[in-house]
């Protein structure tokens, strides 16, 4: 397949399909959902940018009554599925919305929001205007909405009132998707104003509460929100989480998708790095790489054949689970991450019901939450997903989380170290004062979480980090005399710096040694000599040899 167009942020069914770009056909999530069109409500919930929203326009297009969807599955593997087709295909009212999008830094600018997509939802169907089926009342009503003159109880009511309308209209009842239901109430959680929005969305969620108008419906989100706090009331509930396997291999891509991708891209030579990258995660019984990341990346490849992967995943979101875990004093959860960072397994419970109000409560509740949401995934354990009591064996799925967790950690520890008193440290950088500067220097490097596995690009970081945001000037690998020097700490107040050259050895005894090796380099190459040149009186000499969390400082002074 020559010149194949890739979707990258394209998530209109209709859209790719008409134009022929790249589509990997799971249209037989249709044919899944059907078995169990009884169940009154299913949700299904899985991490951001796993497809969710692409799945739920496709369902869209295929259910609507007012569309002929006839083109756009044809030669889909649903469309061998001729009875089906005849007997659902665009012969239901369907209502579709996304709430992605609700967000404000105070709730009445998020409830603004949700109740502007209630609105749009109410313009879309405007015809029920002219219907017959409405009374005068209800028209009125549908006008206020419309025109976002309704009051709060018509906003949170509407989805059920217009269900009523369209099953009216067309004498059929009606099948609701909605898409990301619980974005509002994890923005909500993040800016404070949960317990508002969690009253509004359950006035909202009325919908699928004894409603005789609905067919079915279908909700997708990043996290199951317990029954008792939003699906009060629900019956006929049934939810499809990532520990379940009936529809997993529809969100994601499995193996042999991505192996035809790359064929049909010609790209069959980047499957390792593809697979290093961004597989890993495990949906019930199937392993899963993330679509978006996918796309992304063959998508620069097919435009630049020597582009590198990139974390396309992690720029879709700030990441502030991870924060929000380093950030917990009461948890020690040091070694655990450290265990993670180095390609480790860890062992804890999982709660899949939880909500958003809680879930930094509990250490427990924290890993499910990095598990629910993708940043970790499970290992099973003896052929089975959950090992005993209930305790789940996780790791980090791929080199693109890794590389999230490491920048996390990092960022974390630099503001961390800026935040704290380091007068001490200072005065013992620029008195070179050995003995102090070890001491210092390695309670630090225990208190902190190591993120390389110990390597020499890992001791830099953390070195540089210690004495950033400082007032002081501080260089990292700055060409410096005949080469690099590692760090260079600059005092242009009082005219004086240091020069640093850090070494990673493999055994504590070898850690005097490479100190001495440090400040040879520092003299061999020059270093300290180039930044006396530009004008500073005193320049000071230390070398610093780690081995794990030990840390050995030798100066340079005559």
């Amino acid at each position: 397949m020559e010149g194949i167009k890739i979707p990258v942020g394209r998530s209109g069914f209709a859209d790719i399909r008409r134009n022929g770009y790249y589509y990997v056909d799971k249209s037989r999530l249709i044919e899944e959902l059907l078995k169990t069109d009884a169940t009154q409500v299913t949700l299904i919930t899985r991490p951001r940018r796993f497809g969710k929203t692409l799945g739920m326009n496709m369902l869209s297009e295929f259910f609507d009554v007012r569309k002929d969807s006839r083109a756009v599955f044809a030669q889909l593997s649903i469309a061998e599925n001729r009875e089906l087709c005849g007997k659902w295909m665009n012969q239901y009212p369907v209502i579709f919305l996304t709430l992605r999008g609700i967000d404000g830094l105070e709730f009445e600018g998020a409830y603004a929001k949700l109740a502007a997509v209630i609105s749009e939802i109410y313009k879309e169907h405007f015809y029920l205007m002219k219907s017959e089926k409405l009374n005068a009342l209800d028209q009125e009503m549908f006008y206020r909405v419309a025109s976002k003159k309704a009051s709060r109880e018509e906003v949170e009511n509407g989805l059920t009132k217009l269900s009523k309308m369209l099953a009216a209209h067309y004498g059929k009842p009606v099948i609701l998707l909605m898409d990301e239901y619980d974005v509002p109430l994890a923005k909500a959680s993040d800016k404070g104003y949960y317990r508002e929005m969690l009253d509004a969305m359950k006035g909202i969620m009325q919908v699928v509460k004894d409603n005789d108008a609905l067919k079915f419906a279908v909700i997708t989100g990043c996290l199951r929100i317990a029954k008792e706090s939003i699906f009060t009331g629900t019956n006929n509930f049934v939810s499809d989480t990532i520990s379940r396997t009936r529809l997993d291999e529809f969100f994601g891509f499995t193996q042999p998708e991505v192996d035809q991708i790359l064929q049909d891209a010609g790209l069959t030579d980047h499957g390792a790095e593809i697979r290093e990258w961004y597989d890993g995660y495990r949906f019930g019984e199937f392993d899963i790489y993330c679509p978006w990341d996918v796309m992304n990346h063959v998508n620069r490849l097919i435009l630049d054949p020597s582009s590198k992967p990139e974390d396309f995943w992690a720029n879709t979101s700030d990441n502030a689970v991870i924060r929000s875990f380093l950030n917990k004093t009461d948890f020690d959860v040091q070694e655990k991450f450290e265990m993670l960072l180095a390609g480790g397994e860890i062992k804890t419970p999982i709660a899949e019901d939880i909500t958003y109000d809680i879930m930094e409560s509990s250490e427990e509740n924290l890993w499910s939450l990095l598990y629910l949401t993708g940043y970790l995934t499970r290992v099973p354990v003896n052929g089975k997903e959950e090992g005993p009591k209930g305790q789940f064996l996780l790791k980090i799925p791929n080199v693109e989380v890794r590389n999230i967790f490491r920048k996390s950690v990092k960022a974390w520890f630099t503001e961390k170290s800026a935040a704290s008193d380091r007068q001490g440290l200072f005065d013992a950088l620029w008195n070179e004062d050995e003995e102090k500067l070890t001491e210092l220097i390695s309670d630090l490097l225990f208190d902190t979480i190591s993120y390389y596995d110990y390597r020499e690009s890992f001791y830099h970081a953390f070195l540089a980090g210690l004495f950033s945001n400082s007032g002081y000037q501080v260089e990292s690998n700055y060409e410096n005399g005949l080469g690099r020097s590692d760090i260079v700490i600059k005092d242009r107040k009082n005219r004086r710096a240091v020069v640093i050259e850090a070494k990673w050895t493999d055994s504590g005894e070898a850690m005097e040694k490479e100190c001495g090796d440090a400040l040879r380099q520092i003299e061999a190459q020059q270093y300290a000599k180039k930044v006396e040149h530009t004008g500073y009186k005193k320049v000071g000499r230390l070398g610093i040899a780690f081995w794990k969390k030990q840390c050995l400082v030798k100066s340079g002074r005559a």
